[in-house]
């Protein structure tokens, strides 16, 4: 199971459209939204919910299907052509090299010895030496017009002030690289539309050995403000909260929502399947070769030994969620 965050542009698909809608828009692969955010602010996502612009979006979809449901949200969006980069390091260098042979990019290094490397190395891609801090430097360089610009140096204040700083003097799409947490907190409701956190990654794992129950694994959602939690279902119909009932019969709290059911997968075969929200990468997960991706639906019944993936908007109803799927003790 995948998990993408979009943000929705002004004049996109998305924008106006009801939840129960977005089938039209993503005809190849099934999906659900399974949460959203608006100014900071949760929404429990219903089939009548209106995406609004600015909204940051978050879909579920199984592996096989996420590079299709990716083609249709990419589809949506304006096409990227240009491409400015901040810092030439290990990232920033790749980044172009990955890019240079299909867009054009430029990529500002502020090392005069590492440009002169990263110049030799590259052969497409426009090299440039300076400040990207340096606002005359992003004018010359028509930043305006760039469709995308990936502050990726090793300081999070310069990655933070020149991705601000592209966005507002036009910028379409500005990404940023931060490694401190509570950076990426400040940043997350301001013009930036996506911010990386490389930490982020390994959280889930970590998480996951401090839950209640049997909890596959946990990934935080916008920095640690919410949380996604895949629990194993054990038990039956007696001595389970959920075994045998329908998704829309299963008591959770107001916040928490099922998006997926994993069955058939082998009980050692606990893996990671999310990624970390709208900085826009997954980190995928093939089930085993005879299990069986569920996107939830109101009539899906939960059966023993599935592997839920349940979103919180709110981690102070984690505790509730775990209690919900633990199993009665009269229970061998």
């Amino acid at each position: 199971v995948s998990l993408v965050a979009v943000r929705a542009f002004h004049g996109g698909p998305l924008v106006g459209g009801a939840l129960q809608e977005l089938r039209q828009y993503v005809p190849d692969g099934e999906t659900r939204v399974a949460a959203i955010f608006r100014k900071d602010r949760p929404i429990i996502p219903e089939g009548d919910t209106v995406i609004e612009a600015e909204d940051e979006v978050f879909f579920l979809a199984a592996a096989k299907d996420i590079r299709s449901v990716m083609r249709e949200m990419r589809r949506m969006d304006k096409p990227v052509e240009r491409v400015m980069i901040a810092g030439g390091g290990n990232i920033g260098k790749r980044l172009a090299k990955a890019l240079e042979k299909d867009y054009q990019v430029k990529i500002i290094e502020y090392d005069k010895r590492a440009s002169e490397r990263l110049a030799a190395d590259l052969h497409h891609a426009l090299v440039l030496h300076g400040d990207a801090t340096d606002e005359d430097l992003l004018e010359s360089e028509n930043v305006a017009e760039m469709d995308m610009f990936c502050a990726l140096t090793n300081d999070d204040e310069n990655n933070i002030m020149s991705a601000l700083l592209a966005k507002r003097m036009g910028a379409r799409k500005v990404i940023a690289l931060i490694n401190r947490s509570a950076y990426v907190d400040l940043v997350q409701s301001g013009s930036i539309d996506i911010a990386i956190s490389p930490a982020q990654v390994t959280i889930g794992s970590l998480l996951a050995h401090v839950r209640r129950g049997d909890v596959a694994a946990v990934h935080s959602l916008r920095r640690g403000a919410a949380e996604a939690l895949e629990l194993v279902v054990h038990g039956d119909a007696g001595s389970s909260n959920v075994v045998g009932r329908k998704v829309a019969d299963i008591r959770l709290p107001k916040g928490a929502t099922i998006g997926a059911i994993v069955r058939g997968l082998p009980a050692a075969e606990s893996r990671d399947w999310g990624s970390d929200e709208e900085k826009k990468k997954t980190k995928d997960a093939a089930p085993g070769r005879d299990a069986q991706v569920l996107i939830a639906h109101h009539d899906t019944v939960i059966e023993a030994e599935d592997h839920v993936v349940v979103f919180v908007i709110n981690k102070k109803l984690i505790h509730q969620v775990e209690k919900l799927f633990q199993v009665g003790v009269g229970f061998l």
